[in-house]
């Protein structure tokens, strides 16, 4: 595979997690807006998302810069496309929230083993090959649908509810957190921790923003929410590039 010259994913920073949980809800809300606002169902939905997902993909990896507004594109395709192949290994095939975290745990722990022992690393600041990058977007793509999972089955099956469970994850993400400045716990491992815990963070959210009142939710509704946080996305895309030019200049 092709080293790469210069970085084409996003610095981890405070902004990145923002834009990380705005992103992995409007997934939430923008999948279930297809499949089921539109009505048009997981296994259509998700087909539609797939391919959608892997044309930004292709762009990505043949990208030679950083583009912000492609890389997120790709965040947010995983995302969405994630909360449907969740939605639809659940419900669609009856595997269970249980049963479907735990094929989606295995398949993580897969590829970045496999990941691991061809590149060596799992760290996000050592990506340097196409094929590098191609490792991480599996793993995000994994993660992302993992975390649909594990934030449906907390929400619904623990009988937890939307907001305990989104409080719950919160406490653990802190948790994260302060490891991360207090402990010498790996980084990588850390920061894949947290990457797969923002998602069931994003979709119980997502949750909580679109379901009626009566099921414990706010019931703005999947249109709604979805709009007002790709709006918010953009505007955090455009803050954190404008900041990245300034601090080049």
């Amino acid at each position: 595979m092709a080293s790469i010259s210069t970085r084409k994913i996003a610095d981890v920073t405070l902004t990145f997690w923002i834009m990380k949980i705005c992103a992995t809800t409007v997934g939430e809300t923008g999948g279930d807006m297809l499949s089921m606002t539109f009505k048009w169902g997981y296994a259509t939905s998700t087909l539609i998302l797939l391919n959608g997902f892997l044309v930004i993909l292709a762009a990505q990896l043949f990208s030679k810069v950083f583009h912000p507004l492609l890389y997120w594109g790709v965040i947010l395709a995983t995302s969405t496309v994630g909360t449907t192949i969740s939605d639809f290994m659940d419900r669609t095939l009856g595997l269970g929230y249980a049963t479907g975290s735990t094929i989606l745990i295995i398949l993580l722990i897969g590829a970045l083993a496999s990941w691991r022992f061809s590149m060596g690393t799992i760290s996000v600041d050592h990506i340097k090959s196409s094929k590098g990058e191609c490792f991480y977007w599996l793993a995000i793509l994994i993660s992302n649908t993992l975390g649909t999972a594990i934030g449906d089955f907390l929400s619904d099956s623990s009988g937890l509810g939307y907001a305990e469970t989104n409080l719950m994850i919160s406490s653990i993400i802190g948790a994260i957190v302060l490891m991360y400045f207090f402990t010498s716990i790996s980084r990588t491992t850390l920061f894949w921790s947290a990457f797969v815990l923002t998602r069931p963070f994003g979709a119980t959210m997502g949750d909580l923003l679109t379901k009626n009142p009566e099921y414990g939710g706010f019931g703005f509704g999947t249109i709604g929410s979805s709009l007002l946080l790709l709006f918010i996305l953009l505007g955090l895309i455009m803050f954190s590039s404008r900041q990245k030019h300034r601090a080049v200049e």
